[in-house]
This record gives structure tokens, sequence and C-alpha cells, in this order.
């Protein structure tokens, strides 16, 4: 049980969030969210984005970081910053600590909110404590299972956003030789995040031998939405139908018959274009389990904080959870 007040925070590559939870009755007080750009590390964005915001002094920390969760050090996959809880004490005050993976997080904020929430793409009824999957291209792209056992959600983190991705139809054998890869490997990542829409785009534009004219992913999704650029168009339906692809193969590792969750600012924007047949013809083009993938609801989680929603939950009432904290857990004593 974490010492209220508790700070929770969800720190990405490009934007970090934060809130207070005085107690296990109250709402999160949430604060303006912060680039992380701005701020030389998380101990100096907290104290300007919260401790200097208010007059309540959060005994706790429960923070989700954009990264693998090992050691002392913790550093963020897609941006400088390196999480040192021991440090924190000191610098910021608090008497504990615990760090989670941010798709922790987005899977216990599944839980934890309901179906106002989210918008179907899709596929039957979930099943109500069956397996679910998360996944969130944003600026990177994150992966994690949620498991129902012995009366709790666990959730399951991992880099699934880095796992292979190759070419299917005619037309990727012509794009994907142009996407930028990494030590000679295409990874999900370099495709389906807000950087990959980029490469998506400028690996059509190569393909079809015109020279792009966009660079950055607002500026894609908008074009492609408006049906204005035909490269934007066909960007964004690569980016789709590949995340259906990958979605798909999630959802049988994990048997996600409770659902498959789409999450972050991206997939809330091109909410049309995941509707329009494509997501869900390569999310369930599995065969022999087309039928299986069938009956998989999709939803997008249109929640702006989702992450700082299962965190809260997971605060008020950890033994709903089944979060392991061995090695992610630090206290002053």
């Amino acid at each position: 049980m974490l010492k209220f007040p508790v700070l929770i925070g969800d720190i990405g590559g490009t934007n970090a969030r934060f809130a207070i939870l005085l107690d296990a009755y109250a709402e999160p007080r949430e604060f303006p969210g912060v680039r992380t750009a701005d701020f030389a590390s998380l101990d100096a964005a907290i104290e300007a984005a919260v401790l200097d915001k208010t007059s309540v002094r959060p005994l706790s920390a429960l923070l989700a970081v954009a990264g693998p969760v090992d050691g002392d050090e913790i550093a963020l996959t897609n941006h400088g910053w390196v999480v040192r809880p021991r440090a924190m004490f000191e610098t910021l005050g608090l008497e504990e600590v615990v760090v989670l993976n941010d798709f922790e997080a987005q899977a216990l904020g599944v839980v934890a909110l309901g179906p106002q929430h989210m918008e179907k793409i899709g596929g039957g009824e979930a099943e109500e404590e069956a397996s679910r999957v998360v996944l969130g291209p944003g600026t990177g792209l994150g992966v994690a299972g949620l498991v129902h056992a012995r009366h709790m959600w666990i959730p399951v983190p991992g880099e699934g956003g880095h796992v292979d991705i190759g070419p299917r139809s005619p037309r990727d054998f012509a794009v994907f030789p142009h996407i930028e890869a990494i030590e000679g490997r295409i990874s999900a990542e370099q495709m389906l995040c807000g950087r990959g829409l980029v490469n998506l785009y400028r690996a059509v534009a190569a393909a079809d031998g015109v020279e792009p004219r966009l660079s950055a992913p607002a500026e894609i999704t908008a074009a492609a939405l408006s049906g204005g650029d035909a490269v934007a168009a066909e960007a964004l339906g690569v980016f789709v139908t590949c995340l259906g692809r990958l979605a798909g193969d999630m959802a049988l590792v994990f048997m996600s018959r409770g659902g498959v969750f789409l999450t972050g600012g991206i997939v809330q924007k091109i909410v049309p274009a995941l509707k329009d047949g494509r997501f869900r013809a390569a999310f369930e083009d599995k065969a022999p389990h087309s039928a299986l993938m069938r009956a998989m609801p999709v939803h997008v989680v249109t929640h702006p904080l989702a992450a700082l929603a299962g965190l809260a939950a997971y605060a008020r009432t950890p033994a709903r959870f089944g979060v392991e904290t061995e090695g992610r857990r630090w206290t002053s004593a």
C-alpha cells in the first residue's frame, strides 16, 4: 500500500503528465502536461509542473516510464532522461517510489475505464475476464498484455513494439525497401509511431519517385484524412494495415478474447481510417484462425489520460491488481 498523498506520473518520450491522489477515495488532481524536452530531468519537471503549483507534498510516487525498468537507473527508450528513484528521496522529499513500464499503466487503465471511454472497431462481445492486449503508437510503440488470474488483473509488460515486421503484398515489396532500417532490420516501431508514419510517407514517396512535401506526423494525418494528398493517404493506409496485422499477432499471442485496446493520441486522431475496413481485414487475416479473430473486439481508448487513470486505480486498490514491485520499489528507510 502506497503512502498518501501519491504523486502519479506517466512519463513518455515526448510528454510527461502528472496528478496527485490525496487518498484512496479522492479523484486525481491533474496538472498540465509538460514536454520532456523542456526539462533536464524528471525531477526538474516534477518540481516545476507539480510541486511549484501546490502546497500538497506527496509522500510517495507511482511513475510509469516509457522504457524497461531494470535497476536503480532507468533510461527512457526514446528520450535522454534517466530516472533515479533513490535520488528522489532527497530532491523531491519522497519516502517511497514505485516505477512501472508505461504500458503496464495503459493496461491498468483498460480495467479502470468504462465503456464511455471506448470506441469499438468491430468484432463481437468481449469475454469479461479473458485476456486482453494493449497497443499504443506514440513517440514509440508500446505493447502490454493483461491477464486475469487469482481474482486479480495482472499486467504483462514487454518490448513488443520492437518485433520484426515485414512486407506481404506486392505494394509492400515496393515500399518497404525505402523504410529506414536499424542495424539491418525493420521493427514495428520503425513504422507504427509518430516518426514511423513519417518513415512510411517518405517510403511511399520514394517508391513513386516523387518529392515528399510533408514532414510532421500531424500534417500527414490531416492530409490523408482530408483526401488532399495521395502519398499521405497511402502512407496512413499502410500504417492502419500494419497496425491491424500486429494487433492481430498480439491478440493471438495473448488469446485476447477480452479484447484488443488501442491507446494514445495517434489512434484517437485516425478513428475514421481505423473504421474503414482495412484495419479489421488485416487483423482478421490470420488463417487458420480467421473465425477466432473475427470474434475478437477491438476498441480505441478515447480517454486522454488513460495511463494516469490506471495508475490511480492501482494506487487506490492495489489488491485488485497483480503488479510485481520487487526490484521496482524503493523506500527511504
